[in-house]
């Protein structure tokens, strides 16, 4: 299967990168060639981002690039949907990465006020991706209420703890049908690599490349590992052997 024929499909828009780039960390002036290096097809974007009209970062995303504003700073339904209609007027983009976070030590996500706003917004058009803690009833009512994706955290936010949630990933990615796009912890392109290799559909990354010493380069290491990960998937893994081993070459017909 060829790039251009595994597609990433949200809310009915397709897309070849499986790498969502986030921007919340670091500066401007890396944030095109940060793009480049990720191949990334969309970027998140901070309200608070575009609040200057010397330092807004539309000014620095170049044509082409699908914008997912994001509610952060959110911590209930309301504020999320009031943050989400004026990120829609300043980016004039539909996507909305859904953030309804009212814990301020661990950052945890609400998932029933996540549930909330998603209703309201998927009813106003937005393409909504909300950001939950990984739990298979909330993905079903997110579902129903109309989110384009579900997005599970690995770890806490800002942590680069890594596949922390793996087992309950897992469950989203064998039992929702929208696609699972992992975000939050990822903190090394291996992890990443591994969440693709378990079926997950596209892998949201920022702290891990923000806190890099080399960004532009990191960005790049996290798009080989997406797509190496996802490859390995569609492949489709080789067998494990709990007890024993197998040889690799044959033991029989040598000559003695």
């Amino acid at each position: 299967m060829s790039e251009e024929t595994d597609l990433l499909t949200i809310g009915g828009h397709t897309f070849t990168s499986r790498f969502i780039l986030g921007s919340g960390k670091y500066s401007y002036d890396l944030i095109d060639s940060a793009i480049n290096q990720a191949k990334a097809q969309i970027i998140t974007m901070a309200l608070r981002r575009t609040d200057s009209a010397e330092e807004n970062i539309l000014n620095y995303i170049p044509e082409g690039i699908t914008i997912l504003p994001n509610t952060s700073g959110s911590t209930n339904a309301e504020e999320a949907i009031r943050t989400a209609r004026l990120a829609r007027e300043l980016s004039g983009s539909n996507f909305i990465k859904l953030e309804v976070v009212p814990d301020k030590k661990y950052l945890m996500p609400d998932n029933n006020e996540t549930v909330k706003a998603t209703e309201v917004l998927a009813n106003e058009g937005f393409i909504v991706m909300p950001y939950v803690l990984p739990d298979l009833n909330i993905a079903r009512q997110l579902v129903d209420a109309g989110a384009a994706t579900v997005m599970p955290l690995a770890a806490p936010i800002g942590t680069n703890k890594g596949l922390a949630t793996k087992d309950l990933i897992q469950i989203l990615i064998d039992e929702i049908d929208v696609p699972i796009i992992i975000d939050a912890g990822i903190g090394r392109p291996s992890e990443a690599a591994a969440a693709m290799e378990m079926g997950a559909d596209a892998i949201m990354a920022n702290t891990s490349m923000a806190t890099a010493k080399n960004i532009p380069l990191m960005a790049e290491a996290f798009r080989l590992a997406v797509e190496a990960g996802r490859k390995a998937y569609l492949a489709g893994p080789g067998r494990v052997i709990e007890h024993g081993a197998v040889a690799s070459s044959p033991l029989t017909g040598l000559s003695k």
